[in-house]
Formats: structure tokens, sequence, C-alpha cells
């Protein structure tokens, strides 16, 4: 695909025809976002952690979850991915990210699909990227659950919005019933509950703190291997715990996930 084939004049029409952009991506020089309330985001994000992710991604594929406008999976590419799926469940977001792609003469695949919906793709990707999309699930763990499932082969990449403490301190596998101080510590893992918006935002549901995103990836079946940005945890696809299964939805099973691995 050749960038070429679009004439610079036309970029910034077509940018303002998408609406309005979460991503300011540079495209031949037009910015799709330039007052971005965050700065020039994305890319203050991905500075801060782009060295914890293989600069040479030659022979692996690339899952990208609530890609948005398309900057992330862009990224990929330019370190040479073989193969980069993208999925959104905003006709808008997605609309933005082929027109981003396009004039960034790069072949991605793009596709409506919901996190909810993974199984369907019926491909396990060797890097999953998570970025800011927990927060905006009702039903977060279950979707950590079906991307260990039925999505990522090695690493995820998962960042995530975190309010709340900080700490971290150990917690113990159990406590009695007496037990109720713990619930009141800075470091126990916390999910807030958004009941109607948070900055304005209806689709944000719920923010944890860092205690809680390291335990929901963990009882997920991810081991956090590095932590290189405030927000931003790469973790290693690992087996689940051998125990009783505690969710109300069917347990994970080695036949499910054996069954979609491509």
């Amino acid at each position: 695909m050749s960038h070429e084939t679009i004439d610079a004049d036309v970029i910034p029409q077509r940018i303002a025809e998408l609406g309005d952009w979460f991503h300011n991506i540079n495209l031949r020089g037009y910015p799709t976002a330039p007052d971005h309330f965050l700065g020039d985001y994305p890319a203050i994000k991905w500075r801060t952690f782009a060295d914890a992710i293989p600069a040479d991604l030659r022979g692996r594929t690339v899952l990208d979850v609530g890609c948005n406008g398309g900057f992330y999976s862009l990224e990929m590419k330019r370190r040479g991915a073989d193969r980069v799926v993208g999925i959104d469940w905003d006709e808008r977001y997605l609309a933005q990210a082929r027109f981003a792609a396009e004039v960034s003469g790069v072949a991605i695949e793009f596709r409506r699909l919901s996190v909810y919906d993974i199984a369907s793709l019926r491909e396990r990707f060797d890097i999953v990227l998570f970025m800011g999309v927990l927060y905006h699930l009702r039903h977060p763990l279950l979707a950590l659950d079906l991307l260990h499932a039925h999505a990522t082969r090695d690493l995820l990449v998962f960042q995530s919005m975190l309010r709340g403490a900080g700490d971290i301190e150990p917690i113990a596998d159990d406590y009695p019933f007496t037990e109720t101080s713990i619930f009141d510590t800075a470091a126990y893992p916390r999910l807030h509950f958004v009941e109607h918006k948070y900055s304005g935002d209806r689709t944000n549901w719920w923010i944890p703190n860092r205690a809680a995103v390291e335990a929901m990836l963990r009882s997920a079946g991810y081991r956090v291997i590095a932590h290189p940005e405030a927000e931003v945890f790469v973790c290693q696809h690992a087996a689940l715990p051998d125990e009783e299964p505690r969710a109300v939805y069917p347990p994970r099973g080695p036949s499910s996930a054996q069954s979609t691995t491509s």
C-alpha cells in the first residue's frame, strides 16, 4: 500500500470529516488532535514504555484491543510486525484508524468487535495490546479471562487509568471472617465503581488502584514481568492456578483454550 495514492491536500479535510479524534496521529504533517487535553497523546505515553516492547517484531502477530484511532497499531507495524489486527466497537474510531493506516501506507486489519466476543477471532497473537480499555468495561475481569483463554500467546501489554493509593504490600491468601481492618488499608486491591460519570464520560465504569490491577492480572493467568510506566504493565501469558474454579461462568479449561490456538 502506498500513501502516495492520497493527495496530501485532502488530508486535513478528511481528518475533520472523521470527527473528533482521541488519538493525535501525525498524518504526513497534519496532526489529528493537536489540541488534545493530555497534550501529544498517546505519543507522550508511548515514549515512556516503548522500550519495554521488542523493537523488532518481524515474524510476530499483534492484536490491538480497543484500537481507537490506530496509534498503537501503526507503531506495531513500524516495528515490522507481520500482522496487526485492531478491534474496536466504535465505528467512528475504526474509520479514523483505517484512514490513518491508508495515509501511512501500511496494511492493518481493523474489525468492529467487542472484547467479550474475542473468541470469534479463533486466533492467538504473540502480543496483545489492552490499552485504556479496562475502566470502560462493565465486566472487566471477564474481559481479562477471555483474553487469556482465547487471544494471548505470549505478551499482554496492559494500561489502565489508576486512582487511589499506589501502595503494593503483601496480602495474605485468606483472612478470618472477623478480620475487617484489612479492607481499610491503602494497599488492598480496589475497583472504584462509577455509577454515573467520571470526567464527563459515562463509559467509565470501574477504576482500579495499582494493587487491583496486579491482582486481577494474576487472577486471570498473567505474570507481570515489567512495569515501565505508572499505568503500564507488561505481562507474560502463564498457566492458571490449579485450583477449584471460582467463576460463575464456565471455567476456563485446557480444552477451550486449545481449541482456539492457531
